[in-house]
């Protein structure tokens, strides 16, 4: 098989835009694929300060990597989740990545928000799903560290496969507002910073391929708690249809995009206020977060 871009030994195959690539080639067809992403979904401006939101994973590693090739003023951002090894070995390929590229890395550890708590001892004493607790916590220190850092957007490694089996979730529930707030790119508000997306037209496999070319060390084992998880169903159902037509994922994405101003929400926008607790915006008296941490510490 030839690279349909310079003619050489392709390494390997995109069906979903039937073409084989050598290695350079990939890596250079990703990366105008990112930059035009980020230019068409208007993303990001030259000279915005990012901060990217790092898991240790192939896809934030690249697309890290990504936006400093692209020449993006680009800091890491790894949270301590405090799940065992499997946080100490994702911080470490943070940390080796940053090194090597010697930039700026920040890391967080949710232990220090919840007295020495990480997420699975969290999630157990609220009573709630690890994965629950997870994002909520994930979302707020995302947002704490890029606003103490004066950073303008936080950038996140959400992939194709990841916003497709998403979107597959809210359609099949009917879930309108999640659906009206899907987007690659979610506004500021106040004291909420902007968050952007811009591996949203790029595969899982893409992003895997692409890691394993540029050399980026990243962790292979998955979260101990995402076993078993809803999204990873619809992602095994959605990988079914791929393989019979090749571009399903793409064009249901794409689709999506074109047609989004067609879905408004059935309600108004609540109102939001500063936090009692914090500071930050939320709907109610106290930000979810805070309830989250005065609950569990109760029990400690």
């Amino acid at each position: 098989m030839k690279c349909r871009m310079c003619g050489g030994k392709a390494v390997i195959k995109l069906p979903a835009h039937n073409i084989g690539l050598c290695s350079e080639c990939l890596i250079l067809f990703l990366r105008r694929r990112v930059e035009r992403t980020i230019k068409r979904l208007r993303l990001l401006s030259p000279g915005e300060k990012i901060l990217v939101a790092i898991s240790g994973g192939k896809d934030s590693l690249s697309l890290w990597d990504l936006l400093l090739e692209l020449g993006y003023e680009a800091e890491g951002l790894y949270i301590d989740l405090g799940i065992g090894d499997y946080s100490q070995k994702s911080e470490e390929k943070a940390v080796g990545f940053a090194q090597k590229r010697g930039v700026g890395l920040q890391i967080v550890r949710v232990k220090e928000h919840f007295r020495g708590l990480g997420i699975p001892e969290i999630a157990r004493r609220a009573g709630r799903a690890p994965c629950s607790v997870c994002g909520l916590v994930k979302r707020y220190l995302m947002n704490q560290a890029g606003k103490k850092g004066g950073f303008d957007v936080i950038a996140t490694g959400h992939n194709l496969d990841d916003e497709v089996s998403f979107l597959l979730s809210n359609l099949l529930s009917w879930q309108r507002e999640s659906l009206a707030r899907q987007a690659p790119s979610l506004p500021d508000r106040q004291s909420l910073l902007r968050k952007v997306k811009p591996l949203v037209l790029c595969s899982e496999r893409e992003m895997a391929a692409y890691a394993f070319v540029r050399g980026i060390d990243y962790i292979l084992d998955e979260c101990p708690y995402s076993q078993g998880s809803t999204s990873l169903r619809y992602k095994s159902v959605l990988n079914k249809l791929e393989e019979h037509s090749p571009g399903t994922k793409l064009h249901f994405y794409q689709g999506f995009l074109k047609n989004r101003s067609l879905l408004k929400m059935t309600g108004e926008e609540p109102e939001l206020h500063p936090c009692e607790g914090c500071g930050y915006l939320t709907p109610a008296q106290i930000c979810s977060f805070c309830r989250l941490r005065e609950r569990v510490l109760q029990k400690v």
